[in-house]
């Protein structure tokens, strides 16, 4: 039988020891270098798979003002390679708000062969993933006017004035396109 004290100072070092090591290994790890990321454009394009285009290209362009840029092709190879597509070819119709070259592209595109699952958006909370887009706009009378006129109406009890903490004057509207995708519309009342 081992004397306490040995088994003490045992202890104590197996514990000494077992620090040394963490605190050698958590420096090591935050130590590590990783380059910075520089991108390219202070921007964020995303895409979103419609079940009709047509009737989409025509609520972003005409609805809400966006401006068509040219659309490009995927071919199946890159689809597949890339991991957007399961080897399927498509066109992508990106969208913007103001035709320059660092404006946000939304890209609107359609698998007919193979069209994607439904999400339930009924809510933000509703899915996962992304919920909404957010458009800034001038003059909120004016806009709910030019999407009014295409047949577009904020839904619940918009618009809606941003609660204290947030610039007064300043309103927000949701309204949906073909496929239920909400749309937030937010500036001044003029």
């Amino acid at each position: 039988m081992k004397n306490s004290s040995f088994v003490n100072r045992e202890l104590i070092c197996t514990t000494l020891i077992v620090f040394i090591v963490s605190g050698i290994a958590a420096w090591a790890a935050s130590s590590k270098t990783v380059p910075d990321v520089e991108y390219a454009k202070s921007t964020v394009d995303f895409g979103i798979v419609v079940s009709d285009l047509e009737k989409s290209l025509e609520f972003y362009k005409n609805a809400l003002g966006m401006q068509e840029r040219e659309m490009f092709a995927v071919t199946p190879e890159m689809g597949g390679d890339s991991g957007l597509s399961d080897y399927q070819a498509f066109k992508v119709y990106p969208l913007v708000l103001a035709n320059d070259k660092t404006a946000t592209n939304v890209k609107l595109m359609q698998f007919k062969e193979a069209p994607g699952k439904k999400v339930d958006n009924s809510f933000i909370h509703s899915s996962l993933g992304v919920s909404y887009l957010t458009l800034y706009v001038k003059d909120m009378n004016a806009a709910l006017e030019r999407a009014k006129a295409y047949g577009v109406k904020p839904i619940a009890k918009g618009p809606i004035s941003l609660p204290e903490g947030f610039p007064k004057g300043v309103y927000l509207a949701l309204v949906r396109d073909p496929d239920g995708n909400l749309v937030e519309l937010v500036g001044p009342k003029k």
